[in-house]
């Protein structure tokens, strides 16, 4: 940590190494000279971060003067003329690279087998190090035992390639590096392969996304790792000291030095700032310190977007055109050490482009300018030709030098339009070649509205990617329904997709349902007027062009009805259906819905969302099939519902007059909120049960509509919903659906649907035996005073700290239901729902049903409540209490 007794406005620029060297030579208690002028370096840096100096002059000089700490501190304990031992800076600060937090890698070198000979000393050496605040990482090794663990471990061989002679001897240093260089082990061809398998392994535990809410500027795809590993094979293969040698060899041009100089810097800056903030070495970019490095970094808020979107929407720019160019440079170290001593086999595909050993190339440097339709004609070809495995890095580079003649007239000419529309309708490829043509900035040049969102985050923790990297992968999802071999993930997706006429019009939706994000405003309805511009654009008929405006328009219909409105009223799905218009949009809209969800976040799908769409989904297909003008009405569902529900028991020996005794207890809500599976478990399990049986607590695993069902029948008491609530809290679990019955004998009848609190259905038997046990020692006894021991205690995450919302409560009448609608708008956190339901015994209001809905760090939940005479509440006082209480109890 910096030390806060140091005046920083009374720092020199630099240490006075002099002055220090005389104070050294006289001073008795060298920990303390050590370690007072270490944190003087370290607010040096301070300052000077602070005050905007250039982040790769702060790394080197750190890296120096840990350098002058380091050499004097080994001339203490090391006479200057020992020629059997010598330290060496490896790894990062081997290349004199120095971040304030980072570990000071350390490799001590011996002659031969001398460990005895120098063990106290550097221990003694060592100790030193870390009483004077460094953070040191060593390794005690023999040049003999150096090249042993080089052969084995390419970490180890990278770190020496990387070495710096300190202190010591130079014989053996230049001795070390010749013994461990290419010639010797690991030679340029085989470094590389094991590099870029590191590289694709560790993209691999990120997701293969730079685009993560709290990235890893280090590890992450387009960080600092990705740098490092292009110096690496440079130094391997060429001798590189420096990025700067590559353009000598021909392999980076001088304006994409300047970019990958500038990427380097922007995200050195950031790291800088990171370690400065937490006092430790922190590569993640937490949301912890995303808001304070914007503010640090000059980022301000405005009315469209907040100064961390800003600061962050520069970062997820700069990772991607790290990605850009380390994918480039890569593959032009993959010809030159891979690839080119095979035989060159050249194979025409037109006038522009051949394949070359398996990459597709130009012809000439001069195609684009000559053709600048092949631009757009390249991505088609690598859809067409899966043989292909890339393209040629003179052809990338060819690309990216060219982006510039993208124009409007570029935009109008029939031929690119074509071009790009064809991409849309290939049957293999589109989401690869989407997001090539995102990578190489071409997509952002031709479509000026999608580079908008190229980078656009929204800082919360509903939407896990940015807007540009979800839409890839939102079409990547509508694609895999396509896909055979996928089937089995969504069996009624995959089926309907092969009914829809035109699977681009899908694509296109679905490229463009979010693409106005970020500029205030519905972003759904700028979005559709994005998409009828570029559908009238590219010749695509009115009916074509309605199509695609209207999905993107109401892309998000049928995820919320779906979660917020009581989708088993027939007039619900009445409503819908006639919103909708015909089958055609339904499953257009159904895909649309699926994949989007899907996209927004790994965590957010689940078998209850999946249900819901596809109840949805069926009910409005029997909607469209019976007429818009026939619709279903309740006493019709009700008839139908009780007519199988009465086969299906009767068919496994349960008596009709005990059914009828049962089901003759309930208004028609019970069978209208219920589906025939569910009753029939219901009237089951309460005729075949004994007095002494109740509380009635049952649990099944996994039902049809996608949770754990739990079933609670009892004499009716205030408490039993708040307790059922506190439980299922504590518990850890969530709860997704509530749907709360009192029979006119005055029996409790309610249906949960449970989740675990990652989403994932419950399935262990103790899991489900320990839901049992814990709801029958609250429910045998429902009483206030056991309702107030078991309220559960509400534990904020880190993330969610970063994300104060106040609550808010809003209040409807339902003339043609008799109840009264609460919508509670509030953070998400464990305990909220059981919360919310103490609040409702407090002010005598009981719940006739739950929709519960969350949306990253948002919940809302929507409740149907009436009165302790089951009437609607309309007394603006009690409506009033209720909001009051329920804000104090959330938002405490």
């Amino acid at each position: 940590m910096l030390n806060p007794d140091i005046n920083s406005n009374e720092l020199p620029e630099e240490i006075d190494w002099n002055a220090f060297d005389e104070r050294f030579k006289n001073s008795k208690h060298p920990v303390s000279l050590f370690r007072d002028t270490l944190k003087q370096a370290q607010q040096l840096l301070k300052n000077q971060f602070e005050q905007n100096y250039p982040s790769d002059r702060l790394v080197y000089q750190h890296a120096k003067t840990v350098d002058n700490l380091l050499i004097r501190a080994w001339h203490h304990f090391i006479v200057k003329d020992e020629n059997s031992i010598s330290l060496v800076a490896v790894g990062g600060y081997g290349r004199g690279e120095l971040h304030p937090a980072s570990d000071i890698d350390l490799l001590i070198l011996l002659k031969g087998n001398h460990h005895e000979q120098f063990a106290a000393r550097i221990q003694g050496f060592l100790t030193f190090l870390w009483d004077i605040g460094l953070q040191v990482g060593q390794s005690v090794r023999s040049i003999r035992e150096c090249i042993t663990e080089a052969k084995r471990d390419i970490t180890v061989a990278t770190n020496l390639m990387e070495a710096r002679l300190l202190c010591g001897v130079q014989k053996q240093f230049l001795k070390l590096q010749k013994k461990t260089g290419p010639k010797k082990i690991w030679p340029s061809r085989k470094f590389f392969q094991a590099k870029l398998a590191e590289q694709i392994q560790r993209h691999h535990r990120f997701g293969d996304t730079a685009y993560n809410l709290e990235p890893n500027i280090k590890e992450n795809p387009g960080g600092l790792r990705d740098i490092q590993v292009i110096g690496w094979v440079a130094k391997r293969h060429f001798g590189a000291t420096t990025l700067h040698d590559l353009v000598s060899h021909n392999f980076l041009s001088e304006n994409e030095l300047k970019t990958l100089v500038e990427c380097q810097n922007f995200l050195w800056r950031i790291r800088i700032g990171l370690h400065l903030l937490t006092g430790r070495r922190e590569d993640r970019l937490l949301f912890d310190h995303q808001r304070t490095l914007a503010r640090q970094f000059g980022y301000q808020d405005d009315k469209q977007r907040l100064a961390v979107e800003k600061f962050m929407k520069d970062y997820y720019r700069t990772v991607l055109e790290l990605n850009r160019l380390n994918e480039m440079l890569l593959q032009l170290f993959d010809e030159e050490l891979l690839t080119k001593r095979e035989r060159v086999k050249i194979k025409t595909i037109n006038k522009r482009f051949h394949n070359r050993n398996g990459f597709l190339e130009a012809t000439s440097t001069q195609v684009f300018e000559q053709y600048p339709f092949a631009l757009l004609e390249l991505f088609l070809i690598m859809a067409q030709h899966q043989d292909l495995r890339g393209v040629r890095a003179g052809t990338i580079r060819l690309v990216r030098d060219n982006c510039w003649r993208i124009d409007d007239r570029f935009r109008n000419d029939v031929r690119c339009q074509s071009l790009f529309l064809e991409i849309f309708k290939q049957p293999v490829g589109l989401t690869h070649e989407l997001r090539r043509m995102n990578r190489y900035g071409v997509l952002a040049a031709y479509v000026p509205a999608f580079g908008r969102i190229v980078g656009q985050m929204q800082h919360d923790l509903f939407h896990v990617y940015t807007v540009d990297e979800h839409t890839m992968f939102l079409v990547r999802n509508l694609r895999r329904f396509t896909v055979a071999e996928h089937a089995h993930e969504f069996p009624v997706c995959s089926k309907i997709i092969k009914e829809i006429p035109k699977q681009e019009l899908l694509y296109l939706a679905g490229f463009f349902h979010d693409i106005a994000k970020g500029r205030g405003g519905d972003h759904s309805d700028l979005g559709a007027q994005e998409a009828v511009s570029f559908c009238k654009l590219h010749g695509l008929s009115q009916y074509d062009t309605n199509l695609v405006a209207w999905l993107v328009r109401h892309h998000l219909v049928m995820s919320t009805t779906s979660q917020r409105k009581d989708i088993s009223d027939p007039q619900v799905i009445n409503e819908f259906a006639e919103f909708v218009g015909n089958v055609e949009k339904l499953n257009y809209l159904y895909l649309l819905t699926v994949a989007d969800i899907r996209a927004t976040s790994p965590g957010l799908w689940n078998t209850w969302k999946d249900s819901l769409l596809q109840e949805l989904y069926f009910a409005t297909v029997r909607a469209f099939r019976r007429g818009l003008q026939n619709p279903i009405d309740v006493s019709e569902k009700i008839a139908e519902i009780k007519s199988s529900a009465l086969a299906e028991l009767q068919n496994q020996g349960i008596d009709r007059q005990a059914i009828d005794r049962f089901w003759s207890s309930f208004e028609d809500d019970y069978f209208m909120r219920h589906s025939q599976n569910e009753i029939v478990w219901h009237t089951k399990a309460f005729i075949s049960s004994r007095p002494e049986d109740f509380p009635l607590i049952l649990v099944r695993e996994q039902t049809h509509r996608g949770g754990t069902e739990l079933f609670v029948c009892m004499p009716n008491a205030k408490y039993i919903f708040a307790l059922i609530t506190a439980g299922i809290a504590r518990l850890g679990l969530t709860i997704i659906d509530a749907r709360i019955i009192t029979s006119k004998d005055d029996f409790a009848v309610d249906t949960f649907i449970l989740l675990e609190s990652n989403g994932d259905v419950i399935t262990d038997k103790q899991r489900i035996e320990d839901i049992k046990q814990k709801l029958h020692s609250l429910l045998d006894k429902p009483t206030y005073e056991n309702l107030l021991a078991n309220q559960p205690g509400i534990l904020m995450s880190r993330r969610l700290k970063h994300f104060p919302i106040a609550t808010e409560i809003n209040f409807h009448s339902d003339t043609r239901s008799l109840i009264t609608i609460m919508e509670v708008v509030t953070r998400d956190q464990p305990g909220v729902l059981a919360r919310i339901a103490m609040a409702l015994v407090e002010c005598k209001a009981q719940v006739l049903n739950a929709k519960i809905a969350t949306f990253g760090e948002r919940a809302e939940d929507i409740f149907y409540i009436t009165d302790e005479n089951n009437r609607p509440i309309e007394s603006a006082e009690q409506l009033n209490k209720l909001r009051e209480t329920i804000i104090q109890l959330l938002d405490r």
